[in-house]
């Protein structure tokens, strides 16, 4: 990991102590599942609060990722992607509504 020195660093601390910006906020992480021959890939992902996951489509045809009264991507086309920011801890099962059989997990610590 890098160290920011000087002002940007100095701004930085100061933000996180004052609360404006949390450490998992600054240590934030992108996780990436494919959606790929009717599959999450990988089908369970866990991650931290703050970090941003990012399902890409590389199927020909449109899929969702949709988990109840979490989150929900609508449809995505094929090649394209739709990114969530994990809010709140706990496990939550998703599906692809346009697929069934397509199932995932994403655990939230």
């Amino acid at each position: 990991m890098r160290r920011l020195t000087g002002k940007l660093g100095m701004m930085l601390v100061i933000a996180v102590a004052a609360g404006v910006i949390t450490p998992a906020a600054v240590a934030a992480t992108t996780h990436t599942v494919a959606m790929d021959g009717t599959r999450f890939m990988p089908e369970t992902l866990t991650v931290k609060r703050g970090d941003r996951v990012v399902w890409v489509n590389k199927d020909p045809f449109p899929h969702t990722a949709t988990a109840v009264a979490t989150f929900d991507s609508k449809s995505i086309a094929a090649g394209h992607s739709w990114s969530y920011v994990a809010s709140e801890s706990g496990e939550f099962a998703y599906v692809c509504t346009l697929h069934p059989g397509m199932k995932g997990t994403l655990i939230v610590q």
